[in-house]
């Protein structure tokens, strides 16, 4: 995470894997392609929250919910996590509002035994299936397409702004978040390795 300024106000610039919670007039940004962020807001305490999270997985199934298989337990921790950090900040739960951004094809086939595959689908879906399951209205969204978006939160009205990134931007974008994605998925087989270490 990185904090600079604008118009005066502090801005706190949040990376893949990141989250970020205030009380105060702030701003936060990310840059999105395959990964999604969730602007959550309680309107009555004034609380807000951003994350910018990515489901990595090798295989997924079409046939079963997101938040049932592995890469979902992922995202619910991503997301449980900035709920968690809101409602210790004074946040209610029941009160939360949502918005959602992200979730392009930039990492179309990054998933060789799938090349038809797109990570952007399933981040969108994962984000639209956990806000319905948890009760927390989804305001307004902008997911999918196959552009890469750069959004701004604003902690003083709840208003999300967003621009499309062009080319060049959008090229190292993906190499980021192949790289990204690589790392969680390494970190899901040593951890799967550890768990399976037997202790006598």
């Amino acid at each position: 995470m990185r904090l600079a300024s604008h118009a005066g106000k502090k801005r706190f610039i949040i990376d893949p894997g990141e989250y970020y919670v205030s009380d105060e007039d702030i701003i936060i940004s990310t840059l999105l392609g395959s990964c999604v962020s969730a602007c959550l807001w309680d309107p009555v305490n004034h609380i807000v929250g951003m994350n910018h999270f990515l489901l990595a997985n090798k295989r997924y199934s079409r046939d079963i919910p997101l938040i049932a298989s592995e890469a979902g337990r992922y995202g619910i921790h991503a997301m449980e996590l900035l709920i968690n950090a809101m409602q210790r900040k004074g946040a209610n739960r029941h009160l939360l509002k949502a918005k959602a951004f992200g979730g392009s094809n930039v990492l179309m086939g990054v998933n060789q035994g799938d090349s038809h595959f797109a990570i952007g689908d399933v981040n969108c879906r994962f984000i639209t299936e956990f806000l319905s399951n948890e009760k927390i209205p989804l305001v307004s969204s902008n997911l999918g397409g196959s552009f890469g978006r750069i959004i701004h939160f604003a902690a003083n009205d709840f208003s999300v702004y967003m621009k499309r990134i062009g080319q060049s931007e959008a090229q190292g974008l993906v190499k980021e978040e192949r790289r990204f994605y690589q790392h969680e998925i390494s970190e899901q087989e040593r951890k799967k390795k550890e768990n399976s270490i037997q202790f006598w």
